[in-house]
């Protein structure tokens, strides 16, 4: 061929070879091509030498991502139309780091760039490393081995066939002193283990009850620190997790009031951790699992029916699965992410120096001054602004200055943090028609307190969000920090261990009589969802919970509404209006099966000195409450109805709270095989005459994918052998929340009573043991109830009462109200027992009532004893 002497035609050449350099592999349209779309193939068996079109997918996410960063940067001179689609074929994309995207990944040109797999159940993008090899260990028999995966140096979390094993723990073998640095333990039996430093002791809190300790910061909380060194009996604690968690600064004329006004200054209950995990000494129950990092090896006790020959098992590496790092200047827009799965990630900050030492709804204290400083504006020499801005939980999936972020049809499931993070700076962006489960500590997070710009228009609709928190329990479904025009609506939240639905912040001055923190939070709704099962394991929470300031008038505060709330476990209330929660709207919702109140709501308003509450409007609900119409200086009750069961409330009511018909099949997504339940937790006990104990614990709400269908409680005698058991139907336990163990032996007590939990896959591993506890005969009667009281409607009437200070010689385990009418209603349930150790009130509906007739009320404590003298009340109902 000649060589090219012709310059014009050398020069449309040379411009031809340069708008092909310029734009890319792959980008150049052919000759007289009109507009066509840019999509993306990636598929697990492609490579990433391929040109990304169908027939030649490219093997990786960040492969992916570049071609479409260099398709949307030419997107115009390309011709190209519509959205940029990613496909992501069925399989599983495993990461070590996350899939980092800024704004040079949004859609282009008014379009987005949409990251779609085949289907949550399809398509996997995993953090985890598979953990192969095993073989059965010498010298212990059931206990397998394998060698931990390459480049799998530390994790929190290991899944057999999707479920999550639990890492090897037990009761904390020795006594223990609290010490500036630690303990000091009545034995060298830590010293002696084979990595002390890997053991994590766990402060479980709740309402004292029964015998069981409340310890750690606060009864919302769970707090863990790590142990750094154990030598002899003294055991050092890792630091800054042990400063951070009994040094926290009080007021110096308040003893006992931290200036964070949030918790106790120290773990309570002199220090004493509630179990010990994460060491090969505790590997004692099926399903239990360790990791030796310096052997490289990871142990596990298989349950009944696995075999690791077969098993997937997955340990969780990557810290991150997808990090949208935009930036004030340039934020990250216009891009979604459809029928994915998120799974196998973890979080390894609580493994470290740092540990986790919770303040609220995961929230923690972090650095070396963390407990003198961080987040004590205005009230400390040197504190952080702004007040109570304490470090979040991350998410494994997180987006900080987004725009038109969309997230649907996805699953977030098997994660080590929080499930997802729309933080600082997100704006018009939802999460629809997703699942979250299994997830270690919050589901998902909006927006944050530490002074960033607040998310604003992030709508969270049709989601279900269940079987969380798995290991940071004071974590909540949805957590909401400062926002604006956010949206929590049809969502169904179910099964969770704290609160299933937290909102603002800073509302804390209120306790020392100052106004709330001055904050951007407005406009923000939660409405027609259903919460249910909630508040499982830690008490001092709600369905919705919220403090502070929502708004700057009724017109833009917080709004509540529609909501279904019911079957609340721990002590507390449907819908909790905490301190400083100013410009509330609870309207028309459904509340019952709470502890002491349905709507926690007045509080004195601060900002002036006027005396008044802060402005609440609790209007149109459905509720037992019974509260009658008032207007209290700012706080009113307007128009709510008694019921005395689901029938008092319209059904189109009830029927629309939840998920709607549309995305009805959000709820048939599973993540993970059906297996057994976990262990329920925090066990109690009580005499139940000379011979029996009655039970009490924490259920199940981890249910392995089939419905617990019953506990069995097991008394062992000091040896460790089973002296007798006793079961008990699911249902029954929820309406009763005791079982009684009888036919035990005198003289082979004390017994200490472990709990198991069952579904038609089996029976869980059994609970960590009780407090050891002898039967004894009981004789005298509780005393009678005070501050009895009534509250009518015409049909129905709630009675209220606060329980006995005095018992008698065993525990009130329910009450009986007599009615003039000749009727006797048995009370039982979880609020019998938390509110009479906490003095709160109670109250239950009395339905069936006839209008403009008087009745009279007693109510009475039940124990082991028998039946106390009655507390009597007398009123009438109004007319129709």
């Amino acid at each position: 061929m000649p060589a090219l002497r012709s310059t014009p035609v050398r020069a449309v050449l040379t411009g031809v070879l340069a708008a092909l350099v310029l734009a890319g592999p792959g980008l150049v349209p052919s000759a007289g091509a009109g507009p066509r779309t840019a999509d993306v193939h990636v598929s697990p068996s492609g490579r990433d030498a391929a040109d990304g079109t169908a027939g030649h997918p490219v093997r990786t996410l960040t492969r992916a991502r570049d071609l479409a960063r260099e398709k949307a940067a030419h997107y115009g001179s390309a011709h190209y139309s519509g959205d940029i689609t990613v496909h992501l074929a069925p399989g599983t994309y495993r990461t070590t780091g996350p899939l980092v995207l800024d704004a040079r990944d949004s859609g282009p040109a008014g379009h987005r760039i949409v990251w779609q797999g085949a289907g949550a159940g399809s398509t996997l993008i995993s953090g985890g490393r598979k953990v192969e090899g095993w073989r059965p260990v010498a010298g212990r028999p059931g206990l397998w081995s394998a060698p931990a995966p390459q480049g799998l140096t530390d994790t929190r979390q290991l899944y057999v066939d999707g479920v999550r094993a639990q890492r090897a723990r037990g009761e904390v073998p020795v006594g223990l002193t609290v010490t500036a640095t630690g303990y000091t333990a009545s034995a060298d039996t830590l010293a002696r283990w084979r990595r002390p430093a890997d053991a994590e002791f766990v402060y479980t809190s709740g309402e004292a009850l029964w015998n069981v300790e409340r310890n750690g910061l606060g009864q919302w909380t769970e707090p863990r620190c790590r142990i750094a060194s154990a030598t002899g009996t003294a055991i050092t604690m890792a630091q800054p997790c042990w400063d951070n968690s009994t040094k926290r600064v009080e007021f110096p004329d308040r003893p006992g009031r931290t200036v964070s006004m949030v918790g106790p200054g120290r773990l309570t209950n002199g220090g004493r951790a509630s179990y010990v995990e994460n060491a090969y000494e505790l590997l004692d129950q099926p399903g239990e699992w360790y990791l030796d990092r310096s052997a490289h090896t990871v142990y596990y006790l298989p349950r009944t029916g696995e075999d690791l020959s077969r098993a997937d098992v997955e340990a969780a590496a990557a810290e991150k699965l997808v990090d949208g790092r935009g930036t004030r200047s340039a934020p990250l827009h216009d891009i979604a992410f459809q029928g994915l799965q998120f799974g196998y990630a973890t979080w390894l900050t609580p493994s470290g120096p740092e540990g986790f030492s919770e303040i609220q709804a995961g929230y923690t204290l972090t650095g070396p001054k963390g407990w003198a400083t961080q987040g004590l504006c205005g009230f400390v020499e040197g504190g952080t602004c702004p007040f109570a801005s304490w470090t979040k939980m991350p998410g494994n999936v997180s987006f900080a200055y987004g725009q038109r972020i969309a997230i649907s049809d996805s699953v977030f499931a098997h994660l080590g943090a929080a499930g997802l993070d729309l933080g600082a700076g997100t704006t018009d962006s939802t999460v629809r028609g997703s699942v979250f489960t299994d997830i270690s500590g919050n589901g998902l997070e909006i927006g944050g307190v530490d002074g960033q710009p607040p998310a604003t228009g992030v709508e969270m609709t049709n989601n279900h969000l269940y079987g969380l928190p798995r290991e940071y329990h004071g974590g909540v479904g949805i957590l909401n920090g400062y926002t604006q025009h956010t949206t929590i609506a049809h969502n169904q939240l179910d099964h969770l261990g704290y609160s299933a639905i937290s909102l603002g912040w800073g509302g804390w001055p209120d306790k020392i009589g100052s106004p709330a923190t001055p904050n951007p939070s407005h406009d923000n709704a939660v409405r027609d969802n259903l919460v249910f099962d909630y508040m499982q394991l830690l008490d001092d929470g709600g369905g919705v919970y919220t403090q502070g300031l929502t708004g700057t008038s009724m017109a833009d505060g917080e709004k509540v509404t529609g909501n279904v709330v019911h079957g609340q476990w721990g002590l507390g209330k449907s819908v909790y209006t905490d301190n400083g929660c100013t410009y509330e709207t609870v309207r028309g919702n459904v509340l019952y099966g709470a502890a002491y109140a349905n709507v926690g709501s007045r509080h004195t308003d601060y900002r002036d000195a006027l005396g008044n509450n802060d402005p609440t409007l609790i209007a149109g609900n459905w509720w037992e409450e019974g509260t009658a119409d008032s207007s209290n200086k700012g706080l009113v009750t307007s128009g709510n109805h008694l019921v005395a069961g689901l029938s008092d409330v319209p059904p189109e009511v009830v029927a629309n709270a939840g998920i709607e018909p549309a995305y009805a099949s959000v709820l048939a997504r599973t993540a993970g095989v059906v297996s057994v339940p976990e262990a329920p937790a925090r066990v109690g006990t009580s005499t139940a005459g000379s011979d029996g104990l009655y039970v009490t614990f924490n259920p199940s709400y981890v249910e392995g994918g089939s419905p617990v269908t019953g506990y069995t409680a097991h008394a062992l005698r000091p040896d460790g052998t089973e002296a007798a058991r006793a079961s008990v139907d699911a249902a029954d336990f929820k309406r009763l929340a005791v079982v009684r163990v009888g036919q035990l032996g005198l003289g082979e007590g004390p017994f200490r009573v472990v709990v198991t939990a069952r579904n038609l896959h089996g029976e869980s591993a059994p609970s960590v043991a009780s407090a050891p506890v002898s039967p004894a005969a009981a004789s005298v009667l509780a005393a009678a109830p005070t501050g009895a009281k009534v509250r009518t409607a015409a049909r129905a009437a709630t009675v209220v009462w606060t329980p006995p200070t005095s018992t008698g010689d065993a525990e009130v385990i329910g009450y009986r109200i007599t009615v003039s009418d000749g009727r006797v209603v048995p009370v039982g349930g979880r609020d019998v027992l938390v509110t009479r150790a906490s003095g709160k009130g109670m109250f239950r509906v009395v339905g069936s009532l006839k209008p403009g007739t008087s009745y009279t009320f007693t109510v009475a404590a039940v124990t082991a004893a028998g039946t106390g003298p009655a507390a009597t009340v007398t009123a009438t109902t109004p007319s129709a």
